[in-house]
């Protein structure tokens, strides 16, 4: 699709892509919240080829580098789950963030087919929430040919966050990426696929409730409108985090250290630390977008930071 080619030469820049693996399914997991059924589908992954300036800028290579060690992680890149999440609440489904659509080469984009996988036939999607406008979140809403993968669907995007991408220019000045050009060229693909899907979208203020068991929380750093979504039912809560971690192992002990794809560092850092304080107070369940599949867990406080604890399971699906 022509819009989020526009946006390729800021992937080529973070991603490198390796070779696929050749699955002839995609997984997905299956559980419930209350009365909710929810399912994680995946669009697959991105390769990042090195982990510094991406994470943690300015902090002391060092000192990253012996957090990752610590948690037997590499040191010289990084890969980044693409976890989604299907709602269904009787009759509705409701499906947050679409993944990369054919943007970042054949071990991403695999939404349709992890879809399929588990049942799910995109017609039958009534609504999308979009987190962001990032390209590996809006990707998969228009298929290559600029028709509509989830044609029955109303799509949600924050009223902030559709004007800061809308606007002849965005203010890219508090983000630590340095081709601030290429930023700019980058938002023309997130303009053309928001035209594409105009006549589905439906903006939305802070707080918006739908269908009684979702509530959309704008949680801004990462970008203006950058939204959360609180998942509820029968007394449990899930929340959708999005883009607010990137990275297990770095940025929940130091969640000030950030990622250069913020628009806002420190903004971003304020809001992580925020939200995190107050999932781990409450013990909410958390789905976290690009953490090691299928991203759920929860949030512990550990010292000054906080620590992330993963969901385990004794089956695949």
């Amino acid at each position: 699709m022509a819009g989020v080619g526009t946006a390729l030469p800021l992937t080529k820049l973070l991603a490198s892509v390796t070779a696929p693996k050749d699955l002839k399914s995609r997984p997905f997991h299956r559980f419930t919240l209350g009365d909710l059924e929810l399912t994680t589908v995946t669009d697959g992954y991105v390769h990042m080829d090195k982990v510094q300036p991406i994470f943690a800028p300015g902090v002391p290579r060092k000192e990253v580098d012996d957090l990752l060690k610590k948690n037997f992680r590499p040191t010289d890149h990084v890969d980044l789950g693409i976890n989604m999440l299907v709602v269904r609440k009787q009759d509705k489904l409701i499906l947050i963030d679409t993944g990369v659509g054919a943007a970042y080469g054949k071990n991403s984009g695999w939404l349709l087919q992890s879809l399929a996988d588990a049942g799910i036939q995109p017609e039958a999607i009534n609504a999308v929430v979009i987190s962001h406008g990032h390209p590996d979140h809006i990707g998969g809403l228009v298929k290559e040919d600029g028709q509509l993968n989830f044609p029955n669907a109303t799509v949600y995007l924050s009223r902030i966050e559709h004007d800061f991408w809308m606007a002849p220019t965005q203010d890219f000045s508090k983000s630590t990426f340095e081709d601030k050009a290429l930023l700019h060229t980058f938002a023309l693909g997130t303009q053309k696929v928001f035209r594409t899907v105009k006549p589905q979208l439906q903006l939305f203020e802070d707080g918006l409730t739908l269908f009684d068991c979702i509530r959309l929380e704008i949680a801004p750093g990462h970008t203006p409108g950058h939204t959360i979504t609180h998942i509820y039912s029968g007394g449990q809560e899930m929340v959708h985090i999005a883009d607010l971690i990137h990275s297990d192992v770095l940025l929940f002990p130091h969640p000030e250290w950030g990622f250069n794809g913020d628009t806002d560092l420190k903004l971003a850092a304020a809001t992580r630390k925020k939200v995190l304080q107050r999932l781990a107070d409450n013990g909410a369940a958390i789905f976290a977008y690009h953490l090691p599949w299928p991203g759920i867990g929860h949030a512990r406080k550990q010292g000054n930071g906080f620590e992330w604890v993963a969901e385990t399971y004794a089956y695949p699906v």
